[in-house]
């Protein structure tokens, strides 16, 4: 359901209020919020660049980084309840797509890769597009256009480069699944509290079977007599 600008900014606010647990009003996210700042300048940003005053909007867009320290390009379309946790360092490129309810933390890259038409020039999605209730850990890159399912965890400093299935969590560098069926609950970072890494599981498996193999050598091996 499309929101008006009204109903945009409450629904960001009230996304502040819900997800951070240091803020407890409209009036202190309005106050203390960076990211809330950001998303509020961004939709105005987006709105002029729909009108077609792209130079006004980039500017606008790069007071709003110097300010705040995130950077979003005015392009880039964002969804209702968006939440930047922290916010320092992020960066959301030009055809980012983002869901309803996300909630991003600092220093995460919406990186784009490069495609280059016959005359040279830059052009078509080269962003990720992020869907709706999705967790974006602090450090994550989140690389080329991709697509991030539903109610998908991203852990801190993951690195992203290939599309991930709703409903699951992924870690790791370059990312991988940890879990199919992640839970709708909000985990902060992208990380749950009981989560277990496949990789990590398996290197354990492995240590066991060879101190159970160690062992069985030593019953073998006669022992050497003085």
């Amino acid at each position: 359901m499309k929101k008006n600008f009204k109903s945009l900014i409450l629904s960001d606010l009230d996304s502040v209020i819900r997800r951070d647990p240091a803020t407890s009003s409209r009036f202190q996210a309005i106050l203390f919020s960076s990211g809330f700042h950001a998303i509020f300048c961004h939709r105005i940003n987006h709105f002029l660049w729909q009108k077609k005053w792209h130079t006004l909007s980039r500017f606008l867009s790069q007071v709003t980084r110097f300010l705040t320290g995130i950077e979003i390009h005015p392009a880039a379309s964002i969804g209702y309840g968006f939440f930047i946790d922290h916010g320092m360092g992020v960066v959301i490129g030009e055809t980012s797509q983002i869901g309803n309810n996300v909630t991003m933390y600092q220093n995460v890259t919406l990186g784009g890769t490069k495609l280059f038409s016959k005359n040279g020039k830059i052009s078509g999605k080269r962003h990720p597009t992020i869907g709706d209730n999705v967790i974006i850990g602090s450090g994550a890159q989140i690389l080329g256009p991709i697509t991030i399912g539903n109610n998908v965890k991203i852990g801190s400093n993951a690195v992203v480069v290939k599309d991930v299935e709703e409903n699951s969590t992924v870690v790791g560098m370059a990312a991988h699944q940890i879990n199919k069926n992640a839970s709708h609950t909000f985990s902060a970072y992208g990380l749950e509290k009981n989560s277990t890494n496949p990789i990590e599981d398996d290197i354990d498996k492995i240590k066991r079977k060879i101190k159970e193999l160690e062992k069985e050598i030593d019953i073998l091996t006669p022992k050497k007599t003085k």
